[in-house]
């Protein structure tokens, strides 16, 4: 009986390490999910309810989506330090610039999965999603959210 609260203790710190070891992955993920869940449903309300072609509903929706990421990653996920106008301004053009290239990139993968290949729309946006988050992953860590400290280093 007396080891079980020394088990707690240890199960709290490997839990802890855990936690503090991939917060970066793990706010990823659960950002991301709920960024890609802002980009179907806007699709789909898109799509669906106001009758919006798909390529132009799959724009958008990706417009709203990347909007929504930008507060989250920078806020939350990758915590960035930059401050001042400038500095802002020089993240975001970074930012919107790698996710314009996401968009292209979703845009390809529904047209060609839509047109090309004749597969459902809403399969083809789940597909195309996994391809986006992945590349969205790199170019944020690699490329616009860097942490300019550590590079010093």
């Amino acid at each position: 009986m007396g080891k079980l609260p020394v088990l707690g203790l240890r199960r709290r710190g490997k839990l802890k390490n855990f936690l503090t070891k991939y917060r970066e992955i793990i706010l990823y993920i659960f950002f991301g999910g709920l960024t890609t869940f802002v980009n179907w449903g806007s699709y789909w309300l898109l799509t669906d309810l106001l009758q919006v072609q798909y390529m132009a509903a799959a724009f958008w929706a990706q417009i709203i989506s990347i909007l929504f990421a930008y507060v989250t990653n920078r806020t939350w996920v990758f915590d960035s330090k930059v401050r001042g106008a400038k500095g802002i301004v020089v993240e975001m053009v970074k930012f919107f610039g790698a996710r314009g290239i996401s968009l292209l990139l979703d845009m390809a993968c529904m047209f060609i999965g839509v047109d090309l290949l004749r597969m459902n729309d809403k399969v083809t946006k789940v597909i195309s999603s996994v391809a986006v988050v992945i590349a969205n992953y790199v170019f944020s860590k690699l490329f616009v959210f860097r942490d300019r400290e550590q590079e010093k280093n």
